[in-house]
């Protein structure tokens, strides 16, 4: 590969000057761009560029109101684009300028894909710099590009509430207060202790799926049969194996997501004339659940943000599996769907992905990770911050949510079963109750 140049901002038109402005739904959106170093250790060397969106209700644009930077779910996921303001932002603009963040490498930030990392001699190198450490430097360049050193406040959802624990340890100085949701992370240990967990979890919720749709089982086995048998293509030309569908159990963890696969698995056959087929209906809402095009750095970061302690990952889901023989599709037991884990044959199988095999490779073998979390900086800590642990929650397993709550001192903990992993964004309620939390109210 030839060597990547100084910068690696896209190509294209660029960004006019100065923030831009414009009104949508009863919001005031600004956009903002801001150049920040790739590796903030290096505050000379190449740079990339970040894009944050400000948004404020309309008719307060000219009120000085308090920032919330929310910091999105993932790893790789951009920012919630404010089509219309939902559940979590609707209350949020009651009260505050709301900064969609998109992290480094996704959205309108220099994007970081299959096309763009082709450019590098070292992607998994370049990789290693978009981690939730580098993502909270970023965060703190802006906030002092928006308002100097004025703190400001911080939701996290999901792989976000990783990223606010960061920023508690590594700069708190920056925080009025913190509110977490789906998003306490393990502060020590390995990813092969989160993906047991995970493991476990999985099963429980396939098995909470299959008894409200008693019916599906004979369905997801009929068509992991069909799938073994015969060569399969999804609309998009892609190849549907047998451990792809499995995976499609990732839609266990929001609140419709039971539902999503359910309303596919009904539709999964039609009759055709050499007998029954899978119809395209059934596969192209697959391949949109299933192909990682959207967000690569999903799966390509996915076991490096937990790294820590000098040890690899070394493809942790894939090892750990083993443990769990009930996922193995050819062990004669009713199939059952995996979750939020990344394979190596997802870089064999998802052509978005399948350019990044080596540098994936890479990512699983590194072990001079830098630390995300600050132990001693947290048992420290004066940020007020409430979180939500959603007691049932497939993505983020809640006995390490809680321990880690009990080392954050002052943090207030609201454990929950009346939510899955998305209610920030189905209950408005979620968001006023940590509010209030951390105010002190309740």
């Amino acid at each position: 590969m030839s060597a990547a140049p100084d910068t690696t901002h896209p190509t294209g038109p660029a960004p006019a000057e100065g923030p831009v402005s414009y009104r949508h739904d009863g919001m005031v959106c600004t956009d903002h761009i801001l150049d920040v170093p790739l590796d903030h250790a290096r505050p000379d060397g190449r740079t990339i560029r970040i894009f944050a969106r400000e948004v404020v209700a309309a008719g307060r644009e000219q009120q000085a109101l308090p920032r919330l930077l929310f910091l999105q779910g993932g790893p790789g996921g951009r920012a919630d684009r404010p089509n219309a303001p939902g559940a979590w932002l609707a209350r949020a603009l009651k009260e505050y300028r709301v900064v969609l963040l998109d992290q480094r490498g996704t959205g309108r930030s220099t994007p970081a894909d299959r096309t763009t990392l082709a450019g590098h001699g070292d992607a998994a190198e370049y990789l290693s710099h978009f981690r939730a450490d580098s993502i909270v430097r970023d965060a703190e360049s802006l906030r002092r590009h928006l308002q100097g050193e004025e703190p400001w406040s911080v939701l996290g959802q999901s792989f976000g509430g990783f990223c606010a624990v960061t920023y508690l340890g590594l700069a708190p100085e920056g925080l009025r207060q913190v509110c977490v949701t789906g998003g306490l992370p393990a502060l020590d240990g390995h990813a092969d202790d989160v993906y047991r967990a995970a493991y476990t979890r999985t099963l429980a919720h396939n098995e909470r799926y299959f008894a409200r749709y008693p019916g599906d089982q004979r369905l997801a086995d009929a068509v992991a049969a069909h799938l073994a048998a015969h060569e399969v293509r999804m609309p998009s030309g892609e190849r549907l194996s047998v451990r792809r569908f499995q995976s499609a159990g990732i839609t266990f963890g929001t609140a419709s997501g039971f539902d999503t696969l359910h309303y596919l698995l009904e539709c999964a056959f039609v009759g055709t004339p050499a007998g029954p087929a899978l119809s395209d209906p059934f596969l192209r809402g697959l391949d949109s659940v299933l192909s990682f095009a959207p967000r690569p750095l999903y799966a390509l970061l996915h076991e490096p943000i937990y790294a820590q302690g000098g040890r690899a990952t070394d493809w942790s889901a894939h090892r750990t599996r083993a443990e769990f023989p009930a996922f193995d599709a050819d062990g004669g037991g009713p199939l059952r769907f995996t979750g939020e884990m990344i394979y190596p044959w997802h870089f064999e199988e998802d052509p978005a992905l399948v350019p990044l095999r080596e540098a994936a490779d890479r990512l699983a073998r590194r072990t001079d990770w830098p630390a995300l979390y600050d132990p001693g900086r947290l048992a420290r800590n004066t940020v007020p911050v409430a979180a939500a642990v959603y007691h049932d929650d497939m993505f983020v397993d809640r006995e390490h949510s809680l321990a880690t709550a009990a080392r954050i001192r002052g943090l207030r903990p609201w454990i929950t079963n009346a939510h899955a992993h998305d209610g920030l964004r189905a209950d408005a309620a979620v968001l006023d109750r940590l509010l209030a939390m951390v105010r002190g109210e309740i």
